[in-house]
């Protein structure tokens, strides 16, 4: 079976056709006024990202890696501090930890939900100090990610950071726009950071991020940090910091696709309701929480035959992913940490099984079902013939 046309994983030109004519406006304008270094369209941008969001700041900035780093920078982690953090994540998560001497203490994920999970959590930190890895370290604060889309448990995560006076930066990286009992990603903890590559679900056409917080002095901080460390002026410097603005093109890109974010919201629970009407007795569709809703940044399954149902999509002209096929803990970059293969099983079994289909607000229904047919049919022939 073959699908007609060309299948986007993430169909940006799509919306780009959609919204055009109001990025060609928005855009003129800052070619105009020629601020293209913190113009009036970033503090625009930050203004609306706080009240969408439901925080008093927004701060955005060069990337969601920055936006990361910055916090830590701002919370003053360095050597001989340890951030507790999921191992199933992009690299970014751990690598802003190091980057600064300081050190990634993995914590397995919920087998459900893929995000951190709060009983592996609770036990890392009653242990902590107890085993090799740790040894010497004191606990400083937690990082949850936001996998795929959906937030992770924060009322329980939140809790346990309270209970050890830690503080707890949400990695809502793939989450802007989901929600958790009633209150948005970006508002669930002490400061949220998230991404704007533009395959995420509001992306720009570049790289750019923010940093969410409801704390007047972080965001003052913040925004010194993002400018080398800026006091006064330009020429004061009163703390170390990067070069981490937000270009104003970028911020222009931004205002256009905030105008219609929401619709494309409701466009992706759609498709991911359709996929998991047709897949839920064929593979392991995504689980939702109790009490959230997913901004779906990716719509991903689990199969013991992975292999065989990307190869029969492939043949079909369907894209897939892998996020993500092997866990932080056994990365190169990590090998110092001293883990081994089984240390996360939840994680490790999640990247053994776990595949990402096309997931964008433009799926048509047609398409979807062309994907899911492909899907059914080669479960069923590898049920009837015992292999992959």
């Amino acid at each position: 079976m073959t699908i007609a046309r060309p299948l986007a994983f993430i169909d940006l030109a799509a919306q780009q056709n959609r919204i055009i004519d109001r990025i060609t406006e928005n855009i003129r304008k800052v070619l105009a006024h020629g601020q293209y270094i913190l113009g009036p369209e970033v503090a625009e941008l930050e203004e609306r990202l706080a009240r969408y969001v439901g925080v008093n700041h927004a701060v955005t900035c060069s990337s969601g890696t920055d936006a990361l780093l910055m916090v830590l920078l701002a919370k003053g982690v360095g050597p001989g501090d340890a951030i507790l953090t999921t191992p199933f994540t992009f690299i970014a998560t751990a690598e802003v930890v190091h980057l600064l001497g300081a050190t990634p203490v993995f914590v397995d994920i919920d087998r459900q939900t893929y995000n951190l999970s709060p009983e592996a959590l609770q036990d890392t930190l009653v242990h902590f100090g107890q085993t090799r890895q740790t040894a010497g370290l004191r606990p400083r604060g937690i990082m949850a990610v936001d996998l795929f889309g959906q937030p992770a448990d924060y009322d329980r995560i939140n809790a346990l950071a309270r209970d050890w006076g830690l503080f707890v930066l949400e990695d809502a990286a793939q989450s802007f726009g989901a929600t958790y009992h009633g209150r948005r990603a970006g508002a669930l903890a002490d400061a949220a950071a998230t991404s704007f590559f533009p395959a995420k679900p509001l992306g720009c056409y570049g790289d750019g991020g923010a940093v969410f917080t409801n704390d007047s002095d972080l965001a003052a901080i913040l925004k010194s940090i993002r400018n080398h460390g800026q006091g006064t002026d330009r020429y004061d410097h009163v703390r170390l910091g990067l070069n981490g603005r937000l270009d104003t093109i970028q911020a222009a890109v931004l205002l256009a696709k905030l105008e219609i974010f929401d619709q494309e919201v409701a466009a992706r629970q759609k498709a991911a309701w359709r996929y998991r009407e047709g897949l839920k007795d064929v593979v392991e569709v995504p689980y939702l929480a109790p009490g959230c809703s997913s901004v779906w940044a990716q719509f991903s399954v689990e199969s013991e035959v992975r292999a065989a149902i990307m190869t029969r999509l492939g043949k079909a002209g369907v894209p897939t992913a892998i996020y993500y096929p092997k866990p932080l803990h056994l990365q190169e970059v990590f090998r110092g940490l001293g883990h081994q293969a089984g240390d996360f099983p939840a994680s490790e079994a999640a990247a053994s099984r776990i595949f990402s289909l096309p997931m964008h607000p433009y799926l048509e229904k047609s398409e979807q079902e062309r994907i899911i047919s492909i899907i059914r049919e080669a479960v069923a022939e590898f049920r009837q013939t015992g292999n992959n």
